[in-house]
């Protein structure tokens, strides 16, 4: 999972664009990029594009919070499309993966599909998470990756913003960063960093890459198809 780029959801013109880009995965989002209001026609749309496959990109789904009302009907409708993965928000311990899973175990009953097959890639970006790293260790075979998120965690914690003045992340940023590398390594998943927001600088987001890749990471989050 070298390349993973976020798609809208509730746009077939964007996820049609996506299929012709050549990222590793594409994370059909159901969580930030789409509204409440949406959320039928965006769910409808992952689903077709799930059954078609028309990339050959592995295809995740990132669903709304567990602890939100839209979660399980995300799972309910997707699932129909025997999605590769979901992308799990706003985690905020290991039972969140073990309680995910025990949906798919049901979901993927109901629809014919081989136990196990759809894994999970988790986001760290709650306070909560920062707190709980040990207790992702071990919460099954289906949990395949981790990546950290600064933008949510900076709002989890209150802050206006995820840098200092000099375009550095402050500092519990770079600690989440740490300890999402190091519980990957000891749970045996994949690391993948966080996304490098200004798509069009590819000299600084080659010079990120590097970096991620001598620290340990294996892949990095893309939000545009530039």
């Amino acid at each position: 999972m070298r390349s993973l780029l976020f798609v809208p959801g509730d746009s077939d013109r964007k996820m049609e664009k996506a299929s012709t880009v050549a990222a590793d995965v594409l994370i059909l989002d159901l969580e930030d990029a789409v509204s409440q209001e949406r959320l039928p026609l965006a769910r409808g749309l992952i689903t077709d594009y799930l059954r078609a496959r028309p990339s050959k990109a592995r295809l995740f789904v990132r669903i709304n919070p567990l602890d939100t009302p839209f979660a399980l009907d995300d799972l309910a409708a997707i699932m129909a499309g025997a999605p590769d993965g979901i992308f799990l928000p706003k985690a905020r311990t290991g039972h969140d993966v073990v309680l995910l899973g025990n949906y798919l175990d049901a979901l993927e009953a109901r629809e014919g599909v081989e136990r196990g097959r759809t894994q999970i890639l988790s986001v760290a970006e709650t306070a909560e998470m920062l707190l709980n790293y040990p207790s992702f260790v071990d919460t099954g075979s289906r949990l395949c990756g981790m990546t950290p998120g600064p933008e949510d965690l900076a709002a989890a914690v209150g802050a206006s913003t995820n840098r200092d003045p000099a375009g550095n992340f402050l500092p519990i940023h770079e600690i989440n960063r740490a300890l999402c590398l190091a519980t990957a390594a000891a749970a045996g998943i994949a690391p993948i960093d966080r996304l490098y927001t200004n798509f069009r600088d590819l000299d600084g987001l080659a010079v990120a890459c590097a970096a991620g890749r001598r620290e340990g990471f294996v892949g990095m989050i893309a939000i545009h198809p530039d």
